[in-house]
Formats: structure tokens, sequence, C-alpha cells
């Protein structure tokens, strides 16, 4: 599946202007709304592949993608909270029971403190991918956070090891978009266009494991979201 993964969108026929267009608003993304268009477009590809849909979509029907990326965000923003808001907690709980001048059990504490916090983090990161792909299935919020959906997905041993494999995938482009980055200019241009193809390609391989996992029927539309599905 790596090499399906990585020769998605080089099979398309728009791949550079779609590669090109998703750089250039990773590289906004700090004005939210070109993050919102990058997340649309990823549950665009995560609704397609996951009804069996290879080919790569194109960026079109802007304020679909636009709404549909903004509650993507609104789910991400949701579960990332969880491991800053019980980190902050416990930090700030250590911090207050050593009156600030933590000693060698101060020092634990802290250490504990950040392992689980870490722990949490690497679980929303776990999490997220496959409570995206439900959410681009319903379109609905609420999927996202759709535990009795999602608990056996996550816990089979295929999403578990492709779930590593899509994270290696935007490990490696985020490290070779950190090479191309001391390039001023064109080497940051290109090291975000290098960071979107490789969350596409990423969340191809997520797609497709919700297909084998969490079977969706095939419409005709081809993987395109249906009329009847709630936009709420």
């Amino acid at each position: 599946m790596l090499t399906e993964s990585i020769e998605y969108l080089k099979n398309s026929d728009e791949v550079w202007k779609t590669s090109i267009i998703g750089g250039v608003l990773l590289l906004f993304s700090f004005l939210l709304i070109p993050l919102f268009l990058v997340w649309g477009y990823v549950i665009r590809v995560l609704d397609r592949t996951s009804h069996g849909n290879d080919e790569a979509p194109v960026f079109e029907e802007w304020s679909e993608l636009t709404i549909d990326g903004a509650k993507a965000f609104v789910i991400l923003l949701a579960y990332s909270l969880v491991p800053m808001v019980v980190g902050g907690i416990l930090v700030g709980s250590v911090w207050f029971a050593t009156g600030g001048t933590p000693g060698s059990i101060g020092a634990a504490g802290f250490v504990l403190a950040g392992l689980i916090t870490l722990a949490l983090f690497v679980t929303v990161a776990y999490v997220t991918p496959a409570a995206l792909a439900n959410f681009a299935e319903t379109k609905r919020i609420g999927a996202g956070f759709d535990f009795e959906t999602l608990r056996p997905v996550l816990s089979s041993g295929t999403y578990a090891a492709r779930w590593l494999l899509a994270f290696g995938i935007v490990l490696v482009g985020s490290f070779v978009s950190g090479i191309l980055n001391a390039v001023p200019f064109l080497g940051t241009v290109l090291g975000a266009i290098v960071a979107f193809y490789a969350l596409v390609a990423a969340y191809y391989v997520i797609g497709h494991t919700w297909q084998d996992l969490h079977p969706i029927p095939v419409e005709e539309t081809g993987g395109e979201p249906s009329p009847e599905r709630s936009a709420i």
C-alpha cells in the first residue's frame, strides 16, 4: 500500500496543480481558511478512498471544502484539547504541590506528568484519523466522536499497522520538508508542497483502511458525498 499511496496524487491528471495549490494553502494555514481548505481536501480524499475510488480529487467546490474542513478542524481541536488540558492540570498540580521548588520527588512528578501527556498526545494522534474517516462518511461532527463505531476499528491490528505506515509517511514528508525549508522562499514553497503530498498519501492509507475495516456501500457518485447525507 506504500507504493499506491505515494502514486495516488502522482497518477492524477492535475498532480502539479493540486499539489501546488495544497502547498500554498499550507503555507498560509495560519489564516485558518486555507487550513480549512486543506482539511476539506483531506476529507474528500477519505470519502473517495473509503468507497474504493482511487481517483484523486481536485480543488473545486471551494465552499463545500471550507465547510467540511472547518468541521474536521473542530474534531481535531476537540481531541487535541484533551492532552493539553490534562497535561496542564498535571503539571500545575505538581508545581503547586512542590511550591515551585521541586526536589527529587517533584522532578519525578514532572517527568510522570510529561509521560502521561505524551501518551495522551500519541493516543489522540492514533484516534483522530479514524475519527475523520467516520466523519467523512456522514459529514456529521458527532461521527468523529462515535466511539461505538470507532472502537472495533481502533482495536484492530490492521488499523494499528497501517496507522504506523501513514504516520511514517507524514514523518518522512516532514523531514524532507524541513530540509527544503533551509532554502529561502523556493525551498519553503517546495517544502509545503512535499508536506501536503505526504499528508494526502497518508490519508489515502487511512481511507483504504477504513474501507477494509468498516465497509461502506459504493454509491453511484463514486465516493462523492451523496445528497441525502446530513450537513450537520
